[in-house]
């Protein structure tokens, strides 16, 4: 795999990011008005929409496109971007009610739909068709395998979560036991693993961006392996909301999902160079440089769909992972819990 070496990016610094990412734009108390630069009176004409997602990365840039481009504006969406840190806390205030539509793994959908959940949330946009995140060695591996793993410390990711199960899926598929082939800490924190690793702990890490880059930056780590690639294509994000709102409100998840496919369409039909440009904004601790980087890491694993229609195979492929993992019990219905006819429309 292409190394990248770039501007060495602290954790603090991708802590900050994360977080002023995912806050509004505007305060979300304030009305827009001629001052902040749009007219009060087509205020009047949008409808607020609270999108909870499960972190801000330059994974989900299709959707920053969106943003940046105003496509939501153009459907009539004003539209409130807020950060859940986890997808228990997204799904949480999709459920609660505190947000309208939730971005998140799609796993989390299928737990609360076991657990016997009423009004569970559904499917109804895939974003991502890879997994995001790399394995980091200490030293330069051209020849890695994923034997090489065996005897070996490796910082992994929160049991349940996709990125610590498409691991584990990954190691399985390359006849490697997870409990007993090597070692996995599951005990640090999303977003501190990198900082962890360049101190010294471990003899690998699973990185999302822009840990990998960090590292590689910083010359205490390399790149050898991509989940994304070795996995194949897995549903991995998705837009979801409770089947109450879906029902009483169509028009706002159909307006939705035609500025998320503008969004993606955007993305396939330029570099990853203009696609760095266009999500600049939304990541004001990231030098373009180092967004461009991640965005052509991304783009190079062809880690979008062209569309958003979220297929059963994806779906079935996704639930196999999670009985690896053995984290369901029992399957879930794939009609019950996607969607795909707002999807569907937005493509044509």
């Amino acid at each position: 795999m292409k190394k990248r070496i770039l501007a060495y990016l602290a954790a603090a610094v991708f802590a900050l990011s994360l977080t002023a990412g995912c806050a509004s734009k505007e305060d979300p108390g304030e009305p827009r008005t001629k001052e902040n630069g749009t007219d009060s009176s087509e205020t009047d004409t949008k409808v607020k929409v609270t999108l909870n997602e499960v972190a801000h990365s330059i994974f989900y840039a299709p959707m920053y496109v969106a943003i940046e481009e105003g496509y939501f504006d153009e459907e009539g969406i004003d539209l409130d971007l807020v950060c859940g840190f986890g997808a228990d806390k997204t799904m949480t205030a999709v459920i609660s009610g505190e947000a309208d539509i939730g971005f998140m793994g799609s796993e989390a959908s299928i737990y609360t739909y076991a657990e016997g959940a009423t009004d569970y949330v559904v499917n109804f946009a895939q974003l991502t068709q890879r997994a995001g995140n790399f394995l980091v060695a200490r030293e330069e591996m051209p020849d890695f395998t994923w034997d090489d793993l065996k005897g070996h410390l490796v910082l992994g990711g929160r049991k349940g979560g996709m990125p610590q199960m498409v691991f584990e899926y990954i190691l399985k598929e390359n006849g490697i036991d997870p409990a007993s082939d090597l070692e996995i800490n599951q005990n640090i924190d999303f977003g501190s693993t990198a900082a962890a690793f360049a101190e010294g702990q471990g003899d690998y890490t699973v990185e999302f961006e822009p840990g990998a880059t960090t590292l590689e930056s910083e010359g205490k780590g390399y790149v050898v392996a991509s989940l994304g690639e070795d996995s194949g294509y897995v549903p991995y994000t998705a837009f979801s909301a409770k089947q109450s709102y879906i029902e009483e409100h169509p028009d706002v998840i159909q307006g939705f999902t035609n500025a998320l496919q503008k969004g993606m369409d955007y993305v396939q039909a330029h570099t990853p160079e203009e696609i760095a440009a266009v999500i600049e904004p939304q990541f004001p601790e990231t030098d373009l440089e180092t967004i461009t980087t991640i965005v052509t890491r991304y783009y190079d694993q062809d880690t979008w769909k062209s569309n958003l229609i979220f297929e059963e195979s994806s779906f079935d492929l996704l639930q196999d992972i999670l009985e690896s993992a053995g984290e369901l019990a029992e399957r879930v219905p794939y009609d019950d819990l996607v969607t795909t006819q707002f999807a569907a429309v937005a493509a044509q």
